[in-house]
């Protein structure tokens, strides 16, 4: 089975100029609305950077906070060069895109992709639970990191991150499928349609009423969150006993991405001549060139998470992964609870003494040649942890970046999460789905269709539930106050209008998919997106 997300490396031109589009627009800083003690937003008063420094040396931080003070690093080491320093965090921002994106597909994917030929899943299961999980988990941990990490003010981030990304799948990324199959008059399967349409519409609803009651208590997340295990349920029983429609779907899918998947120089109808030739047309030159700038972001992780599939399998690299891997847990443990230096060098020793067994454990028990054959699971999930770990950290940096953005740049942080961050995790989406469409004939566009509605509705049921689910855990019996922007409603009254003319046009056309279809879907997104943009600079004056 395969993961349609490694694409998403090739969209970061389409990222930068529509980011570009926000960043030179910047709105008055008093738009923000931080629900931390200390208010950034008094960052507006000062007009040069020392001062900006000193005043954010003297609080305590006050914006989304990962490693790294994006505020202090910019105000306190670019006086005199503030374009550098900004440039060199927009920098930063597509790195992390990138890290959290091939995280996701080279490592947390592969994990998933093995477990679930361990557990011997049924294609349709595995299609709507760990393919999905794989597909959104950028989404995922943006929204668990916006919602139960320690920094204050981000839940906004979270939510529009979610809305916006489903915003952009299915109207923008449906509705390029629809324009560009318009002569080839594309039929869609009628139940499948109807069935993830009004799943996404019940889910919309459900958020919906979440955020006009103001907050849930840990019950009514959890039943938020179950709602995407009705639909896991649905869809099986759909398959079991409707037809063979949903196995073929992931099928298709994992053949599709497998061809994508393969490298060019390894086809068959190349001979040895012509890869001697492009070889020595320099792309060995340029190969070892992107491999020495990626080391720095690549090593660490292939240091850490344990990987057993028989390509990417190397003995000491694997021993070092198991021996690496608690040590960072321990690491990020201490770092995550401050505790005292007794506790901290407690949790250290610890670690390494869990690490150096593994380790030796690991050394003795695999071979050189292959990867292990018996005792697979442990090595599957330890793969599944680090790499679900990696994410996290990736997300974390990102939120937090893209919340102070909001503040150097006066754009609401909100805003990003429905434009930047939502379009970085759905780049893989555009790419590979509109690709499948053309590519692979009426079949493809089939499941990629399927695949824009099926991915939203899991990153709104399962990603946005289980953060909220995990929010409302920490301060159980109490509920969950959720203060958004009202204006996340219309963003999802948007939403919804999108559905419903995809669902009149469809069937008013015998579920073809064509020109008008995607055009209208089309209008909406940008008259979403344009309104949202306008309430935001109005807000500013």
């Amino acid at each position: 089975m395969g993961y349609p997300f490694s694409p998403i490396r090739s969209g970061y031109s389409l990222l930068i100029l529509l980011s570009c589009l926000l960043f030179t627009s910047p709105v008055d800083s008093s738009a923000l609305r931080p629900r931390s003690d200390n208010n950034c937003s008094a960052l507006n008063h000062f007009h040069d950077y020392k001062s900006k420094c000193s005043y954010l040396k003297s609080i305590d931080p006050c914006a989304s906070q990962g490693f790294i003070d994006y505020l202090s690093f910019l105000y306190c080491n670019f006086d005199g060069f503030p374009l550098l320093g900004q440039s060199l965090l927009f920098l930063w921002l597509l790195v992390l895109f990138y890290v959290l994106g091939h995280t996701a597909s080279e490592y947390f994917c592969s994990s998933l992709e093995s477990l679930s030929k361990l557990l011997t899943l049924s294609p349709t299961v595995a299609g709507v639970t760990l393919l999905s999980l794989g597909n959104g988990a950028p989404d995922l941990f943006a929204s668990l990191v916006s919602f139960m990490g320690e920094s204050k003010g981000t839940y906004d981030v979270g939510l529009n991150t979610v809305v916006g990304g489903s915003s952009f799948v299915t109207c923008v990324v449906v509705g390029i499928i629809s324009v560009s199959l318009h002569r080839r008059r594309v039929r869609i399967e009628r139940s499948a349609f109807i069935r993830d349409v009004c799943f996404f519409c019940s889910a919309v609803g459900s958020l919906a009423l979440i955020l006009v009651y103001g907050k849930i208590n840990l019950w009514g997340a959890l039943g938020f969150c179950s709602l995407y295990a009705v639909y896991v349920v649905f869809v099986y029983l759909s398959w079991r006993f409707g037809g063979e429609s949903c196995e073929f779907d992931v099928e298709s899918v994992h053949k599709r991405d497998s061809s994508l998947g393969e490298p060019i120089l390894q086809r068959d109808d190349l001979d040895e001549d012509a890869v001697v030739v492009v070889v020595d047309d320099g792309r060995c030159y340029w190969k070892l060139v992107v491999w020495v700038i990626t080391l720095p972001l690549y090593l660490p992780r292939r240091l850490t998470i344990p990987v057993v599939s028989e390509e990417r399998w190397s003995k000491p690299i694997a021993v070092a992964s198991v021996t690496f891997a608690p040590v960072l847990l321990s690491f990020l443990w201490n770092w995550k609870r401050n505790p005292t230096s007794f506790e901290a060098g407690v949790v250290y020793i610890t670690g390494c003494s869990v690490g150096i067994v593994l380790g030796v454990v690991a050394g003795a028990t695999t071979k050189k040649s292959n990867p292990p054959k018996k005792w697979l699971l442990p090595w599957l999930v330890g793969g599944f942890v680090m790499s679900m770990t990696w994410s996290y950290i990736s997300a974390q940096e990102l939120v937090a970046l893209l919340t102070s953005l909001g503040y150097i740049f006066g754009v609401s942080p909100s805003i990003l999460g429905l434009t930047v961050l939502a379009w970085g995790n759905s780049i893989g989406d555009l790419i590979t789905n509109v690709t499948m469409a053309l590519h692979d004939g009426d079949e493809g566009a089939q499941v990629a269709v399927s695949g824009c509605y099926a991915g939203p509705i899991f990153n709104t049921l399962f990603a946005l539930g289980v953060s909220l689910v995990g929010c409302a855990w920490e301060i159980y019996p109490s509920s969950i106050v959720i203060k958004t922007d009202p204006r996340v409603l219309e963003s999802l009254g948007f939403l919804v209008i999108g559905l419903v003319w995809s669902f009149l046009v469809l069937f008013s056309n015998r579920m073809r998919l064509g020109a008008v279809m995607g055009i209208g879907l089309l209008v909406i997104y940008l008259a979403s997106l344009s309104i949202r943009i306008v309430q935001t600079v109005g807000d500013s004056h």
